[in-house]
Formats: structure tokens, sequence, C-alpha cells
């Protein structure tokens, strides 16, 4: 079957980005395409393509990594920026999500870039609200600019996502990132692997068409990329594997591993790393590892995100 194509003639139409599910390869391509514009670009430049434009973050979760490349991204493109944290705020005074949101909405808000604990949030704010709403990770449910990101460092590295074999590998029950992730990967034709502790890994995904382990040793050989998500400690009510180390011993990217792998095997994780838990400081930092690249990509294709839904499909600014 023939790839749909997004042609100039067909511009970006959706006015929010909820999740990576509800996209279609071509739109995705649209975005990443949109994102090697905006990597190509000096970021030292004052640019004005969303100039007069007003981009909100309005978290209601701890962010270090998202909340900042937003800011980042938002300001390189010459957007103004409000940041709003829920903690001290209106909401800790019993008003409710969506009052609070309509109320900074008021406030000149044309983009509200929104994390919350509860899946479905932004989705819910997307109905009540005129400004253009960005998932920025919804409890367990998405996080599709992360699974953006992620997919635009494979096809930069490997050149194309198609008959690649990728490892999730960790907290797949409580991953976001996971979640996207798939989404993505599979309807670029992607071969997706989720591996990690028997209680961290929903049998059902098997109904996906993904391929469900819990040997890492027995995965990372067949893998071209892997991508260590971090165990999400905050949303756990019990103890879901016996300890720490043992976790490190069976799931840990270590040297010992690297070296039984392939050799151009491409590392990648979210964020924030435990060093020694998911991965060691020697691959961490070592040549096949592009963690560090990923928060450079992340400002890139946040930048496409924000100018795509901003209805800026112009030329980039002089």
């Amino acid at each position: 079957m023939i790839a749909e194509v997004i042609t100039p003639a067909r511009l970006w139409t959706r006015p929010h980005l909820l999740g990576l599910e509800e996209l279609s390869r071509a739109e995705i391509e649209h975005i990443l395409d949109e994102a090697e514009n905006m990597a190509a670009l000096d970021p030292g430049a004052l640019r004005t393509d969303l100039k007069g434009r007003n981009v909100a973050n309005v978290f209601f979760e701890p962010s270090t990594r998202t909340r900042s490349s937003f800011i980042v991204a938002a300001r390189r493109l010459g957007a103004t920026t409000l940041d709003f944290a829920s903690g001290g705020s209106s909401v800790s005074k019993g008003e409710s999500f969506i009052d609070t949101a309509r109320n900074i909405e008021a406030m000149g808000v044309d983009l509200m870039v929104v994390r919350h604990s509860s899946p479905g949030s932004p989705h819910l704010l997307s109905k009540h609200l005129r400004a253009g709403v960005i998932n920025a990770g919804d409890g367990p449910h998405e996080h599709p600019t992360q699974g953006l990101l992620d997919i635009f460092t494979i096809r930069r590295h490997k050149g194309r996502i198609e008959g690649l074999t990728v490892g999730l590998i960790g907290d797949i029950l409580h991953s976001r990132v996971a979640r996207s992730n798939i989404h993505g990967l599979m309807k670029f034709g992607a071969k997706v692997v989720v591996c990690g502790p028997s209680t961290l890994v929903p049998k059902e995904l098997r109904q996906w068409g993904i391929e469900v382990a819990y040997d890492f040793d027995k995965v990372l050989p067949r893998c071209d990329v892997v991508n260590l998500l971090r165990i999400q400690f905050e949303r756990q009510r019990t103890g879901l594997f016996p300890s720490i180390r043992e976790y490190a011993s069976l799931f840990g990217m270590t040297g010992e591993r690297l070296r039984k792998a392939r050799s151009d095997l491409l590392i990648l994780a979210p964020g924030p790393i435990n060093r020694g838990v998911e991965v060691t400081p020697e691959v961490a930092d070592g040549d096949n590892s592009a963690i560090l690249e990923q928060v450079t990509n992340g400002v890139a294709v946040r930048m496409a995100v924000l100018k795509l839904l901003c209805g800026s499909n112009l030329p980039l600014a002089a």
C-alpha cells in the first residue's frame, strides 16, 4: 500500500496534539520533516514565526526536561510564554481543573501545554477551550512529543524506521512514553519488543502485535534500538519487583551487555535516567548513546509542533 503523503497544498489542520494513537503515519512524518527544518536553524537566532502568540505551560505534575524544552522552543520562535505550576495555585484552593485552564486561556493564550496525572485530561480540556492543547503527559496514557522526538532521533541515526527492531525495556505498565512510542513505531513498520519484569509488562500488548519478553539478554542481540524506560516509582502502589539491585542486574544496560549487542545499537532513554539502575554511566556516556541528543532533538520537535498547531504553515521567517 502506498503511504499517504502530505503535500504543501494540504497543510496541517489539527488544532490539538493529544496523542500519537490518533495520528496517521503521514501526519507524523509531516511533524518529523518540520522538525528537520527546525533542527537546521541557528539556535541563537531571534525568530518571529510565532510573534504575537502566547504559549502557556500548565503543569500539574513535576517536570524539568519537557517544561524547559517547550519554553525554549516557544521563545526561539518568538512566542511569549506563561509558566503555571499547580502548587500554591487556585487549584489548591478548590478551583476546578477546567476553570483554572479557562482563566489562563482568558489571558490571551493561543496554545496550552498540559501535563496532568489523570489519563485523558488534555482531551477533556480540548473540548472546553478555544486554545490549542498539547498533551505533555497524561498519567500513564501518552506523551506524544516524547514519542515523536524518540522516533525523530531513530530516523536521524538509522535513516529509516521500517524494518528496525526496537526494544522498549523496563516499566511498560506505567509508561506513557512506551505507549506513544508503540503507536508511532508500529505505524512506521518497526518491530516493537517490550521487555521487563513480568509484573511491569502487560501481556495484553500481544493483542497489538507486539512481542512481549521477560529476558533482556535474549532480546538484546536482535535489537537495532533500545529505549530504556525509567522505573515509575511514583505511580506504583506496591513493590512490583524484589529490589533495585535485582532490577539493575536483570534489565540494566551495562557495558557487558553492550559488548554482546550489535555494534551499531542505538541507546535511548527518555529521562530522567537513574545511573546504575536502567543504565550504567559508561553506557549512558558512550558512543552508542543518544540520550543527550534526544534532549536537543526535543526542542526541534516541539518547535515544529508549536508552529504547526499555531497554523503557521508559511515559509520560515527570514
